[in-house]
């Protein structure tokens, strides 16, 4: 059988007194594309901030590649990571975020350039190569020279989109990607995430209350609730025969609202 490319084991995460994950255990496969839902403050976007290195687990580990993220080896011990190796494990690891985090003084360009050229070490050229690459990819190829301001919400998170996989990441991952966003640039975003979704050649670990989206595109779909996953299994499973109350409770909130 093939190793897992993310291992979340037995992930425990406070903020002071607040518990908000609590022995959350989940295996991510090379290739899948996992969808985690819940109700707000459940602990999905705290999944994959810990991922990204944002938050750090209370207790528990993460697994990236058969790498532990947050550990490393000295001396023969396990001892907490310091920075090179935080780094390190996580350069397989690529986030596009709920509000773009685009730069504004820099061009669309410019803004996919700058990690590939100062974490990866490419030169300008072949940073630019790959960046104008990506933006074709989610069809943004003629705006290489505009700057941030001067795109639409749904055009500025495609740029994050082509920014994050100008680093080539294994795994994916996307907080609310289109929470952000008015409801008619909702769907451009949606397309550029299910076209890489269908090429099946990177894990994706998507946060999302988009729930026809994650029917469509998911291999698994995850429900957490206080922080505890709860339901997982292929989409028919969990959003069309949820079998915890909790589950049943949450689709028939959420249908009521939309």
């Amino acid at each position: 059988m093939t190793e897992p490319i993310v291992q979340f084991k037995s992930i425990s995460k406070s903020f002071d007194e607040l518990e908000v994950m609590k022995d959350f255990t989940l295996d991510v496969d090379p290739g899948e594309i996992v969808s985690i839902i819940g109700p707000s403050g459940s602990g999905k976007t705290t999944i994959i901030r810990m991922l990204m290195t944002l938050e750090k687990p209370t207790g528990g580990d993460i697994i990236v590649e058969g790498e532990n993220l947050w550990k490393m080896e000295s001396k023969g011990k396990l001892v907490p990571a310091d920075e090179r190796h935080l780094r390190k494990v996580r350069s397989n690891v690529g986030m596009v975020f709920q509000h773009f985090n685009l730069f504004p003084h820099m061009t669309i360009l410019r803004n996919c350039t700058e990690a590939p050229i100062h974490v990866l070490g490419l030169s300008k050229k072949e940073a630019e190569t790959r960046a104008k690459e990506m933006l074709e990819k989610v069809g943004l190829g003629d705006k290489v020279d505009n700057y941030p301001m001067q795109l639409s919400g749904g055009q500025q998170q495609r740029v994050a989109i082509a920014r994050a996989l100008v680093m080539q990441p294994k795994v994916m991952l996307f907080d609310e990607p289109t929470s952000a966003l008015d409801p008619e640039l909702v769907g451009e975003v949606l397309e550029v995430i299910k076209d890489l979704a269908q090429q099946g050649d990177m894990s994706m670990i998507l946060v999302t209350h988009e729930m026809d989206f994650a029917w469509q595109v998911s291999d698994r779909i995850v429900f957490i609730a206080d922080g505890q996953l709860v339901e997982h299994g292929k989409p028919s499973e969990v959003l069309d025969n949820p079998k915890s109350d909790r589950l049943r409770n949450f689709l028939e909130r959420f249908r009521t609202q939309v």
